[in-house]
């Protein structure tokens, strides 16, 4: 059993680092489009400050993955990994094609897929995963009209102000601006790996009675977050910082504050939220404020279908793996 209670860690902490992977766009796109800093520059950048919030920040939302999505009696390690099977394949499927989609809702899928498979749909704990689809929603919207609102009261106060001037101001505005969206990141994505790993020590007897997560857990995933935004999924930063609209460092620094606010406000609800969500809509209300046209709307419509299909993609991904898993018997 310890065996398998270590492999299935591993294997979380591999989800952890490809979300972080496909994240480093969230983080450094808008930085690396205004040519503010580079790329190897902005990853660095981007996977200090998602280490950082280590420091910082609660586990609230890895409480919610931890005991608000699926009945704790309905948890056993061989769900859990038919789980993050589902979560790992599509999330690396839509890294390699270049979509940024919400890998924690690929998380949040595999686990419906593979309880459902297991215990049918009394695992599910409804109020949770309401709340959860409630901001699949609300993120891009929050985003988008954050960004919008932002952007329009910066164009306002330096509205007196030289084009040359403003550049100069919010290339160095933007490497805060990216810090701040960095610690966002980091502290509401890693936690999510956090919660399905207190899951699986809870669920196999490691921690007690009391759900809890343990302190080594929080800076693994921690590191794991950051050495995956350190190596950069590349594709998916041209993605987002090179193709949706064309970006200056005042709108860098526009969409990354929006995009920072609101991640950070979710987590301190404990939301799970997508920070992919949040960051493209922070994108595209910041592009609307020049002109509608501005917005290549192709592009952001397959985007938009990449997430809808996250979910019960990666569920049934999750479920398969599931049926997979059983025929080997494993314990737990």
């Amino acid at each position: 059993m310890m065996i398998l209670v270590v492999i299935i860690v591993l294997l979380a902490l591999l989800f952890d680092f490809i979300n972080g992977m496909n994240d480093a766009a969230n983080s450094v796109a808008t930085i690396v489009s205004t040519r503010v800093l580079s790329p190897r520059q902005a990853v660095v950048w981007a996977a200090f400050f998602n280490f950082a919030a280590a420091a910082i920040f609660g586990v609230h939302v890895a409480n919610t993955i931890g005991k608000g999505i699926i009945d704790p009696g309905a948890v056993s390690a061989p769900m859990i990994l038919a789980a993050l099977s589902g979560a790992i394949v599509w999330s690396y499927l839509c890294t390699h094609l270049g979509f940024p989609i919400s890998v924690s809702h690929a998380l949040v899928g595999g686990l419906i897929g593979a309880a459902v498979a297991k215990s049918g749909l009394k695992a599910l704990v409804v109020p949770g995963l309401l709340k959860i689809a409630l901001f699949i929603g609300l993120a891009p919207l929050i985003g988008l009209l954050l960004g919008y609102i932002i952007m329009i009261a910066v164009l306002w106060t330096c509205r007196k102000r030289s084009p040359q001037m403003i550049d100069r101001w919010f290339r160095r505005l933007q490497l805060l601006s990216a810090a701040l969206y960095s610690l966002g990141h980091g502290t509401n994505d890693a936690q999510k790996t956090m919660g399905i790993i207190a899951m699986l020590l809870f669920s196999t007897g490691h921690l007690g009675r009391t759900f809890y997560v343990p302190f080594w857990v929080i800076i693994s995933c921690y590191l794991a977050i950051s050495l995956g935004t350190l190596t950069g999924g590349w594709k998916v930063i041209e993605t987002m910082g090179m193709k949706i609209t064309k970006l200056k460092p005042v709108h860098g620094f526009s969409a990354e504050t929006a995009a920072a606010f609101s991640i950070l406000f979710s987590t301190f609800l404990g939301v799970p939220v997508s920070t992919t969500h949040t960051i493209t809509g922070a994108i595209i209300g910041v592009g609307a404020t020049t002109r509608l046209s501005a917005i290549r709307w192709g592009l952001a419509v397959r985007i938009v279908w990449a997430w809808i299909f996250t979910i019960p993609g990666s569920a049934l991904i999750a479920a398969l793996s599931w049926y997979g898993v059983s025929l080997l018997h494993l314990p737990g």
